[in-house]
């Protein structure tokens, strides 16, 4: 055999795939290939090291070279794999690949990785054997070590006939059986080589709206096993605003609507992600968006100095008000387990008010109670934020709120550990992502423009399309179509696509199943890596659909 090649493919900015037909260098249905000489060999398919048909010799380190072949048996330099997202990086190597055959096994070096091995060998055909230190030719190793500290880095070694996944962290041993998966699925074949991978953002994120459309648990946890197959790792549920509160309650039941979500089937979804490493991150957005909540809590809407009550706004005056959002905070604290949660803070209509103090008064005239002489309602409203953060803080989460619920000029300060979600550049004295960037905090793509999918396609909104997001989004451009500074790129933790429902019948569920499709992949794409793609968007897409 000649000498494997020892340069590594970078996938990135201006450097092109490899050439590659059918997914791998032993693609199926190939009976034979012609060798150097010209002679016609097979290509193989016994029991040894992946370069012949002999019986085996045994295991096969990851770091050790093949066998020899036999002197009829030649193989080309292996083709980069296609997967979405693209892989990082792939030292080519010599060999017939490797794919899912009879006998076969899945094994684990670690307990803790039983559950990514079980899954990947159902999914693949093969046998899980556990825990095992006999790894042959032929096998799928999964093993936790090495790599640096990101625990979503993996390395994947095709050699000897067999596969061997290691990474730092369990999720990036999942990873690897996903890259496995679809270059199996792509192309029959596994090429031979090592791919060396990592998520350029840590944050690679779907957000649902099930409060205005009711989405069933079903059609939810087929998009987990997609997006975990994409390797996102988060899963925003939006389940309460003015249309309804969707997710069974025992502190308030009132609130609840008929059409909604037990806390089984949430303990299911919730378990499903887990398996698939992606976080729920819930969101009960105060103090607007809480229409559902105050129909049943009429005595709590804010109303306005002529006595006209605003819709979904709760009067934040009120010590009731904190001690009922409280109860709710506390309560699914208990029922989503991920460390992250999302406030909301959004659109509070006080402060849309031309004139806050005077459309209020008894907001401002709580806010210079608690802050002095110069408490205004914006602060006031700050105050609300921070509270409620401090609330989920203590349960060991991290908190995020909308952007429009931070406010320049107030005496209060939001707390500094408040990520922003920065979704939007269009509410009543928008700051721009540099403002929140340039004071220290980190913040998450929702840029309205490319990553809202807003059904009935109301105002301004149009349904975002996977093309627009590959050749012109990437995770610094938060607002509008221009990118932050380079300088920022660090604070920025990733991003999320959404989906709101502001006319729930616009669509079915199946219709945004298909609508979201090639954006989700698109988006994941560019957190993964976000520099310019190897492929244009027609063979992406053309390889989307091969992928399934």
């Amino acid at each position: 055999m000649a000498a494997a090649f020892a340069g590594t493919v970078a996938l990135g900015t201006g450097v092109g795939l490899w050439a590659w037909a059918d997914g791998g260098s032993a693609p199926p249905g190939n009976d034979a290939r012609r060798s150097a000489s010209g002679r016609v060999a097979g290509t193989g398919t016994g029991t040894g090291t992946g370069t012949g048909t002999g019986t085996g010799t045994g295991p096969t380190a990851p770091g050790t070279p093949s066998a020899a072949p036999s002197p009829s048996r030649s193989y080309p330099l292996s083709k980069a794999p296609r997967t979405i997202p693209a892989v990082r990086s792939h030292t080519p190597e010599r060999g017939p690949g490797w794919r899912p055959r009879p006998g076969a096994r899945v094994v684990v070096a670690d307990p803790a990785l039983a559950d990514e091995g079980r899954l990947v060998a159902g999914e693949l055909g093969l046998a899980y054997a556990g825990q095992r230190n006999d790894a042959r030719a032929g096998d799928v190793r999964l093993a936790l070590g090495g790599g640096g500290g990101n625990q979503e880095s993996y390395t994947l070694t095709v050699r000897g006939g067999r596969v061997d996944i290691t990474g730092p962290g369990e999720a990036g041993v999942f990873y690897g059986t996903r890259t496995l998966k679809q270059e199996v699925r792509g192309g029959g074949t596994a090429p031979e080589g090592v791919v060396r991978d990592q998520p350029a953002k840590q944050v690679r994120g779907f957000m649902l709206d099930i409060a205005r459309k009711p989405f069933s648990a079903a059609w939810i946890e087929d998009r987990i096993r997609e997006l975990g197959d994409l390797k996102f790792n988060e899963l925003g549920l939006h389940f309460s605003d003015d249309q309804a509160f969707r997710i069974e309650s025992d502190s308030h039941p009132e609130i609840v609507s008929p059409d909604h979500l037990t806390k089984a089937q949430v303990k299911e979804i919730v378990a499903l992600a887990a398996s698939r490493h992606i976080t729920v991150v819930p969101e009960i957005d105060s103090p607007g968006h809480l229409g559902a909540v105050l129909a049943a809590h009429p005595d709590l809407r804010l109303r306005k100095a002529n006595g006209v009550v605003l819709r979904g706004a709760v009067d934040i005056s009120k010590d009731a008000s904190a001690r009922l959002v409280d109860d709710l905070l506390n309560e699914y604290a208990g029922l989503f387990t991920g460390g992250r949660w999302h406030l909301g803070g959004d659109e509070y209509q006080a402060l849309m008010a031309r004139d806050p103090q005077a459309s209020y008064p008894q907001l401002a005239a709580a806010a210079k109670r608690k802050y002095g002489p110069g408490g205004t309602v914006a602060d006031l409203t700050t105050g609300w934020l921070n509270d409620r953060a401090a609330t989920v803080r203590a349960h060991g989460r991290t908190v995020r709120a909308w952007n429009d619920g931070f406010f320049r000029g107030t005496s209060v300060q939001a707390d500094p550990s408040l990520q922003v979600a920065y979704w939007t550049g269009k509410e009543i004295g928008a700051r721009p992502p540099a403002e929140y960037l340039s004071a220290g905090r980190q913040l998450l793509n929702y840029n309205d423009e490319f990553l809202y999918y807003v059904l009935g396609q109301p105002q301004t909104f149009v349904y975002p399309t996977g093309q627009r997001i590959y050749e012109q989004w990437t995770p610094r451009v938060v607002r509008g179509r221009t990118a932050v500074p380079a300088r920022y790129d660090g604070q920025i933790l990733g991003g999320s696509f959404a989906v709101w429902c502001d006319f729930p019948h616009a669509q079915t569920q199946a219709q945004v199943a298909a609508g979201i499709r090639m954006p989700l992949r698109a988006t994941v794409q560019k957190l993964w890596n976000p520099d310019r793609p190897a492929l244009s968007w027609t063979d992406f897409r053309k390889l989307a659909d091969r992928l399934g």
